[in-house]
């Protein structure tokens, strides 16, 4: 299956699938994405009880939904926001935004992306600086 044929609904879920489907068919090309992995942190709490559980364990909202922890040109990594295309919530958060900002501080690259193809254009730029 194509990525662009796993998206059905367009839902931050099934582009962050559709991204990882591409990685993983670019691997021979860029190696390093076997490091590239997401951060569980997106998924809304069932009751009161496990969003507590979830923030006493680390969960942080403003966190971005992916890391590649690799180094390229003046940046110690990167990290990805994805965005679904259209709708409800299309925008980062002030937290996300404040997290970016914290990030490219820190020296990491931070960006925002709408959509998975946005998404795998961003990790192709960044791999390839030099």
């Amino acid at each position: 299956m194509k990525p662009s044929e796993y998206i059905k609904k367009g839902s931050e879920y099934e582009h962050q699938v559709a991204l990882f489907m591409m990685c993983a068919m670019n691997l021979n090309k860029y190696p390093e994405l076997k490091w590239y992995y997401c951060i569980q942190n997106e998924e809304k709490s069932n009751s009161a009880m496990m969003g507590a559980r979830s923030k006493a364990a680390g969960k942080k909202a403003g966190v971005p939904d992916t890391h590649l922890p690799v180094k390229r040109g003046p940046y110690s990594s990167l990290y990805i926001e994805l965005k679904k295309l259209k709708g409800k919530g299309v925008g980062p958060s002030k937290e996300q935004v404040e997290f970016g900002e914290f990030a490219m501080k820190q020296g990491h690259m931070w960006a925002c992306c709408y959509g998975w193809e946005d998404a795998f254009a961003c990790l192709e730029w960044y791999l390839n600086l030099t």
